[in-house]
């Protein structure tokens, strides 16, 4: 996306406040009107002053006071309106700002786990405040400065033919070169200038990846290691700004150096017509002025130029990231599911991550509502996959996922995923307090209910001897707990949702064998009545399994209950025998 697309598309994003944006508008619009009148007004009275010193004729305060008057009338109007357009012009873009923001958020929110797992969290959360940042300082230079600049520029400098052709046809020629000059540059660096961003993001990205994993950087005594890689990417940064900034130092210089050169060549060429008759001493003097002004408001212009150019990478991301479209969405005819019974279908289920190998291939089974199916396998196997697409993270290549008889898709996203509650492998806890992370699986669970649902997790014990019980802050991802207890929280968290549907995707992989063996007791009791999927590697978990899938390659190579599968003395005989579940030895 060009530059002026890139603005054109910041200033569109202001469409919601589009009463209050048009006001602005015109009152840039009168400013500049206003400001271009001064001079025009300075000239009529050097003219009148002028015209005194003939002999026979003798100025007047009649002839003077209104001209006077009106000169200062435009430029009190001027001050006053700046003030007026500033202060709303800065309300403006503050509130724009943190509606983007908003919007940005609530996007990436949306947006499918394929996208975050190649997004990194630190680049986007740089490219949120980042883009929203730099639109806030455009919208703001544009209600201040720009906007009447390109009035002045574009509409009123064209108009000074109508005085004065030959002199203001010098002004339109030193704006069109000057123009000239500022296009070369643009052209020159806008390459370095994305190139600077993206080194800018690997800044970021190093500097979080590093920052959340402090513990691992001081055991392996990694830091002298990781500061040199910081600063290897700011020479980097440094290296590729560099001689961007050198080209912008060459527009500023230029930019003041014409405003010497324009206001001498207006004199000049004014002088020359003033002696053949072509030009009052007003004229001169007004044109001066002009000069003055316009000279302003193209630093105004090439500083406003300055600023985007470093700005549009930053905005373009946050518009890559905006323009995103979740691949997992709801049909124009979805509805509402209400609460499900939990049966579960899947039907010639084949899925595929980048579209040439088969994550899945012909996977099909069934689970009535209220039974626990154990899905077993060597890792990669497409166990998580396969439950991924229960939820809809993903939605299969081929075949139909069902519940209730109703193929998921014809269900709105947030009503099916009400009915499913899950339970990852890692806890992922928010850095907030132990109540508010159970809340986010009912927001308004009563004390009770988070109680009975701390006793099912066999949380009750650990919570209780927290410093502040429920209102403990875990910290960063839960970091002030122990694995267990994380894993715990995360369990508890599922429950209180209460879904007809429970995925449990190796819920117990981090807790030590005595709580195992109580939360293995507890959610017995808790998943009575609920369609249950278990993803275990422990295969001593779900001896009481009503069902067992076994995985491999993506296809179901076994499926049974627990004894008849070692009775089969086949793939899942072998897994059982090398965990000592069984005799290896034993036919």
């Amino acid at each position: 996306m060009s530059v002026v697309k890139i603005y054109a598309r910041v200033l569109g994003l202001l469409r919601p406040q589009a009463r209050l944006v048009c006001i602005l508008i015109i009152a840039n619009l009168t400013l500049a009107v206003a400001q271009f009148a001064e001079p025009i007004l300075f000239g009529r009275i050097i003219d009148l002053m002028t015209r005194a010193q003939l002999p026979g004729r003798k100025l007047t305060w009649d002839e003077l006071i209104p001209l006077v008057s009106a000169w200062a009338g435009f430029g009190l109007f001027s001050i006053g309106g700046a003030i007026l357009v500033g202060l709303n012009a800065d309300r403006l873009a503050h509130r724009r700002r943190l509606a983007v923001m908003s919007e940005f958020f609530t996007h990436a929110l949306r947006l499918p786990l394929t996208f975050h797992t190649n997004a990194h969290s630190g680049r986007l959360l740089k490219i949120m405040l980042d883009g929203a940042g730099a639109m806030f300082g455009l919208w703001l230079s544009f209600f201040r400065e720009n906007c009447a600049s390109f009035v002045a520029l574009f509409i009123l400098l064209p108009m000074t033919v109508f005085i004065n052709w030959r002199l203001g046809g010098l002004l339109i020629a030193l704006v069109i070169i000057f123009y000239i000059v500022t296009s070369f540059v643009l052209r020159r660096t806008e390459a370095l200038q994305d190139q600077v961003e993206r080194f800018n993001s690997s800044l970021a990205e190093h500097a979080l990846d590093t920052l959340g994993n402090i513990p691992v950087v001081q055991s392996f005594t990694r830091i002298d290691h990781e500061t040199k890689i910081l600063k290897k990417i700011i020479d980097d940064v440094l290296s590729a700004q560099i001689p961007v900034l050198s080209w912008w130092a060459l527009v500023v210089v230029a930019s003041r150096a014409s405003a010497t050169l324009t206001i001498l060549a207006i004199f000049l060429l004014g002088a020359r017509l003033h002696m053949q008759g072509q030009a009052s001493i007003g004229e001169i003097v007004t044109f001066m002025n002009f000069a003055t002004l316009l000279i302003g408001r193209l630093e105004q212009v090439v500083g406003f130029v300055n600023v985007l150019f470093m700005q549009a990478a930053k905005i373009q991301d946050f518009f890559d990231v905006l323009d995103t479209k979740p691949a997992i969405s709801d049909s124009p005819h979805a509805y509402d599911a209400g609460r499900l019974k939990g049966d579960v279908v899947f039907e010639n289920v084949s899925f595929s991550y980048d579209g040439r190998r088969q994550a899945l291939e012909d996977v099909s089974f069934s689970a009535k509502a209220g039974q626990t199916i154990a899905l077993v396998g060597a890792t990669g196997s497409g166990k998580s996959t396969t439950l991924s697409l229960l939820h809809r993270i993903y939605d299969p290549s081929i075949g139909v996922v069902k519940i209730d008889g109703v193929d998921i898709r014809e269900f709105t996203l947030h009503s099916l995923r009400r009915n499913i509650g899950v339970v990852f492998q890692e806890p992922m806890l928010f850095a907030r307090t132990i109540e508010e992370n159970l809340r986010i699986g009912n927001p308004d669970a009563s004390d009770q209910e988070m109680t009975r649902a701390l006793e099912l997790a066999q949380a009750s014990e650990f919570v209780a001897h927290q410093s502040d019980g429920t209102a403990t802050k875990v910290g960063e991802h839960g970091r002030r707990l122990s694995g267990g207890e994380r894993q715990r929280l995360s369990i508890a968290r599922a429950l209180l949702k209460n879904p007809p549907i429970l995925i449990f995707d190796e819920a117990t992989s981090a807790l030590d064998a005595t709580t195992e063996q109580q939360i293995q007791k507890a959610l017995e009791a808790a998943t009575k009545g609920r369609t249950t999927f278990v993803i275990a590697h422990r295969l001593a978990t779900i001896k009481n399994a009503d069902y067992i899938l076994v995985f491999d390659k993506g296809k179901i190579i076994e499926s049974g209950v627990f004894d008849a599968l070692i009775a089969k003395n086949d793939h899942f005989a072998k897994l059982a025998a090398a965990q000592f579940i069984i005799d290896p030895n034993k036919k």
